[in-house]
């Protein structure tokens, strides 16, 4: 269960890391609402995951997610470049987030 946590609590840090550009510095009330509401659900989901997790391992899946998913969404939302590099990148991303878990 404390695995199915930590990928929420990662889903929920790309959201509020998405939700940052939306927010426009915090300017604009919704979108910095949403964004704080996502950041924290997304920590508090993670302290529960690391009741059970080792911290290293679950901080760097948590990130790595987060990494992962805003990435893809920077891609796919705002246009940002699809290079062979940064798809190779993303990658090794989730190698390592794989890697991890099946290491635990």
């Amino acid at each position: 269960m404390a695995w199915v946590i930590l990928l929420v609590a990662g889903l929920l840090e790309t959201g509020w890391a998405i939700g940052l550009k939306y927010t426009e510095g915090f300017s604009r009330l919704w979108p910095s609402i949403l964004t704080l509401i996502a950041m924290a659900a997304s920590l508090v989901m993670l302290a529960y995951a690391l009741k059970t997790l080792p911290i290293g391992t679950a901080y760097a899946v948590w990130t790595g997610i987060g990494a992962f998913g805003t990435a893809v969404l920077g891609i796919v939302l705002f246009g940002e470049p699809a290079t062979a590099g940064r798809l190779a990148s993303i990658g090794l991303i989730v190698a390592g987030i794989v890697g991890l878990k099946l290491v635990d």
